[in-house]
């Protein structure tokens, strides 16, 4: 039977599934056959992943280039019975890695949010009984009854049912129920297609069935997805590709500089134990200790911002790759668009009206196409709303402060639209009462009603599909309450063009007053039914998706629309917020492509349709993953937003994943990287400023804090091979590295955002994070640095100073020439005055703290002991500060000439 189960089910006839089963749908099967098959099938549940414990997670925070580095400096350091050195370098690898674990973010559950789904009470008949059971004990061949309200525990192939619509959006992004009917299918045909069948973890919203269970756990359409997102690569983002190649340079560098110095001293026949010192002292000086522990800081701060904005991330990377994105990939169901059917227009026989408001708030105007306010009160526009709310199930409700439809979304917008023209729905349906129902069937296409007015006369209201009611009506009412012929293909026209403008449209009609012996059976066979109207609907986009994707566009980043709904409909949405320019597409390659044109294409025309394609529709998961990969092979930066279980994989092989907080399904967030706590498309425009800010704040750390280690490592340099006393020892330059890190570096995160931060194109993710002008300006600092710290000592050596005294000098002039250097950092291209002396005071603050603890550093009698210090004078802080401004004056200078170069180029 195993072999059975990767059949075409929706292909096979529903006896052939039966008999292929071994099941009956009269007894279903019998309790020894279900446990033979539980046995061999297992329960109906996802297979959860197997997380990282927590303590792997701790040890993985150690596996970083540069941490062995300073593993093995303080080994080697303990070896030399320099113990507090060795204390100070392990500590601060342990308070690295303790910064890293707290920040780690959580292991993605999205197999287990799936698993969940499952988890759910279901209607089964066994051994020619019903019963209530646990969807997990269901096995291939049993037989399950579904009703309005079900969640689908299994993938079924139905083989009775009802008026039966089911709400997949979740698992193939259609926006609206699908209709299912009993009609065998082509094999090739893509899941949201497939209408004789019910997939797990969707949702009954009208009728009932009988079907048979087919699949169940991993083996269900819900399984294979969880499948996919296992097998997604959950990408490097570009900052930790590019700290980790930058790791890989350094550590290099570091070694050969360190076997240099070894080797330079030992040949100069200076003691072995003093060289080695002298390496580590140069490694740990080159290593910037306090830029792992400043990095994940400032990225923690963004998501501080970035929270109090309405966006949560999950992981802290994902703050600085939103900075970088270069495309974004948007699920078009409840991210661009509300996931609430809206009435947009409607049309009677001689009258047009356009509904204004969106959603299932009642709030809005209907407005004649003639501008004629009085053909609001058109007989036939009055009958037409009062139609869609007779013939109807839903209500709407107030609850929680937002508007709600309890029912069928499509119906809810009829109920919507009546209300907005000022009908008390509950008032209509009281004064109507309704005598009997013939609930839509996929085979009529229509749903009618049997309802009688206070008066006494009975009349059937209908609506349905146009070319199931169009054909049947004889007269039409016009605005006057009269009944007119109908011009039968005027108004095809018309709702071919509603159509064509991607809104679903309904035909509502009504009988003419029945007689006593006629009943809700006329519905099917009344050819003289009265046209009252069409309401055409869509589930319209967000009012802020349009200035969103404008916004993106001037920023530089592409927006792709990929969705499981239909071609037309996608297409409408993405022009009405200008995702496609109204009536054009390029003549080179099409702006609208589906699942079926993209199917068979081969991988090379395949990233070339997901380059220059805008509108992806009835695209199956598996499809959206591949789009993903295809963008990143072409080297974009890819975002991809989604709430529904189908977009799970693509959001987890994404550079970043973005979910729907509010409407998002577990799965999708629990895949993501971010999670949009009010469902808004344009919370990402906020969290992509707040990206590129984090990010231009950490490119001014790096700047700021590389000099002070090149400075470092050059002035252990110079000494080995000027044979001389070295100007800093191992503990002090981690107290320099260290202290600056989190009290200067780290203000750098609270710089505000430039002006024109969304006007810049998105960073090429192939151009270092350096560019050759930062590059310049950290040698360029490092050098006076170098000249700074070793010419002041050696002058303090020439003066005669005891050594302790001479290095204080030397750590001083790196301290206040970092703090001074802080100011020039503040911007790496304008003065510090142009952008706002006081407008960072959080930068003055580390600043007067630093200086407290450097007065500590320097005078404190327990701080001399531990860092070899000493007190120094007044005169020697004067060549201090000396020094300091001249170097912030350089850096300036540097600045200066570099924009008085640019704007002559330009």
């Amino acid at each position: 039977m195993e072999t059975l189960l990767g059949k075409h089910w929706h292909a096979i006839d529903a006896d052939d599934v039966v008999q292929y089963l071994e099941s009956d749908l009269n007894t279903g099967l019998d309790r020894f056959v279900v446990r033979r098959r539980q046995s061999h099938f297992g329960p109906n549940l996802i297979t959860a992943s197997k997380k990282p414990s927590p303590l792997i997670v701790f040890f993985q925070q150690f596996n970083q280039a540069l941490v062995y580095i300073l593993i093995v400096a303080g080994m080697v350091t303990l070896f030399l019975q320099e113990y507090v050195e060795a204390a100070f370098i392990f500590g601060v690898v342990f308070i690295n890695a303790i910064i890293g674990f707290m920040q780690e973010s959580k292991a993605v559950a999205a197999i287990e949010a799936l698993a969940q789904t499952m988890e759910t009470m279901t209607t089964v008949i066994r051994s020619g009984r019903s019963a209530r059971i646990n969807a997990s004990e269901l096995v291939p061949g049993d037989v399950v009854t579904l009703q309005s309200g079900d969640k689908v525990p299994a993938d079924l192939r139905l083989v009775d049912f009802h008026a039966l619509r089911i709400d997949e959006s979740a698992l193939t992004g259609e926006s609206e129920p699908v209709s299912k009917r009993e009609d065998l299918l082509a094999q090739g045909l893509p899941l949201a297609d497939r209408t004789n069948m019910a997939y797990a973890s969707t949702l009954v919203t009208f009728g009932r069935a009988t079907g048979l269970v087919v699949a169940t756990g991993d083996k269900t359409e819900v399984g294979r997805i969880s499948r996919l997102i296992s097998m997604a690569t959950e990408v490097q983002t570009p900052l930790t590709r590019k700290i980790a190649q930058f790791s890989r340079y350094l550590l290099v560098v570091i070694l050969a500089l360190a076997g240099l110095t070894l080797v330079v001293g030992l040949v100069r026949g200076e003691p072995l134990f003093d060289m080695f010192l002298a390496a580590v002292a140069l490694a740990v000086g080159a290593i910037p200790e306090g830029m792992p522990a400043a990095i994940t800081i400032m990225l923690a701060i963004g998501v501080s911002r970035m929270a109090s904005r309405y966006a949560i991330i999950r992981k802290l990377p994902a703050v600085e790759t939103l900075g970088g994105t270069t495309t974004i990939c948007s699920d078009k169901t409840g991210t661009l668009t509300q996931n609430e059917m809206t009435v947009q227009a409607l049309v009677t026989a001689d009258a047009a009206f356009t509904l204004t408001g969106s959603g299932y708030t009642p709030k809005g105007d209907i407005r004649p196409g003639s501008g004629n306010e009085q053909e609001t009160q058109s007989a036939a526009l009055q009958a037409c709303l009062a139609c869609g709310v007779l013939c109807n199930d839903s209500h709407l409700s107030h609850q929680d402060g937002q508007w709600q439809i309890e029912g069928d979304p499509t119906e809810g917008a009829l109920v919507v639209a009546a209300a907005k023209a000022g009908i008390n729905v509950d008032e209509l349906r009281k004064r109507h009462s309704r005598e009997d129902e013939m609930p839509f069937d996929s085979a009529s296409q229509f749903m009618a009603t049997l309802n009688t007015a206070p008066e006494g006369e009975r009349r059937l209201f209908i609506k349905g599909a146009t070319e199931a009611l169009l054909t049947r009506c004889r007269v039409a009412l016009d605005n006057r309450g009269e009944e007119i012929a109908i011009d039968r293909e005027a108004m095809q026209q018309v709702a071919s063009e509603l159509a064509a403008r991607g809104l679903r449209v309904l035909t509502l009609a009504q009988s003419r007053p029945l007689s006593t012996g006629e009943g809700i059976e006329l519905a099917n066979r009344s050819e003289e039914l009265v046209f009252l109207g069409f309401q055409a609907m869509m589930d319209p986009p967000r009012e802020s998706s349009a200035r969103a994707v404008e916004i993106c566009r001037r920023a530089g980043i592409g927006v792709k629309m990929i969705t499981g709904d239909h071609a037309l409909t996608a297409e409408a949405i993405a022009r009405q917020i200008n995702m496609l320019d109204a009536g054009t597409e390029r003549r080179d390659a099409p702006d609208v492509l589906t699942g079926a044109d993209i199917a068979d294409l081969n991988d090379e025309d395949f990233v070339q349709a997901a380059e220059t394609a805008t509108v992806f529709a009835r695209v199956t998961p598996e499809q959206k993953l591949r789009l993903v990969e295809a963008l990143q092979e072409g080297d974009h930066i890819v975002a991809m937003t989604g709430d529904g279980v189908n977009d799970a994989p693509a959001l987890r092989q994404a550079d970043i994943g973005v979910a729907m907080g509010r409407n998002g399904t577990e799965v999708a967030k629990e895949a993501s990287d971010m999670v949009l706590l009010d469902d808004n498309f344009a919370t990402i425009v906020a969290a992509v400023e707040e990206g590129r800010s984090v990010f231009d704040n950490l490119v001014k750390f790096i700047v700021w804090t590389l000099p002070t280690n090149l400075g470092e490592g050059l002035v252990i340099l110079a000494a080995i091979f000027a044979g001389v006393t070295l100007p800093i020892l191992p503990i002090q330059i981690l107290w320099i590295n260290m202290s600056t890190a989190v009290l200067l570096g780290l203000m750098l995160a609270f710089e505000p955002r430039e002006a024109d931060i969304m006007e810049r194109p998105p960073r090429d993710p192939q151009r270092p994070m350096l560019t050759g002008e930062m590059v310049f300006r950290i040698f360029f600092v490092g050098f006076l640095m170098l000249l700074g710290g070793f010419g002041l000592f050696e002058v303090a050596e020439l003066r005669g100073l005891e050594v302790e005294r001479a290095r204080t000098i030397a750590v001083n002039v790196f301290i206040f020439i970092e703090i001074f250097y802080l100011f020039n950092s503040r911007s790496l291209y304008h003065s510090i005055f142009r952008i706002g002396f006081f407008t960072n005071l959080w930068a003055f603050a580390g600043v007067a703290v630093m200086i407290v603890l450097q007065m500590l550093y320097t005078y404190l009698p327990l701080a001399n002991r531990i860092f070899q210090s000493a007190p120094i004078t007044l005169g020697d802080w004067a060549q201090i500060l000396v020094v300091a401004v001249v170097v912030y004056l350089l850096v300036e200078l540097e600045k200066g000439l570099r924009r008085w170069k640019r704007a002559r180029t330009n």
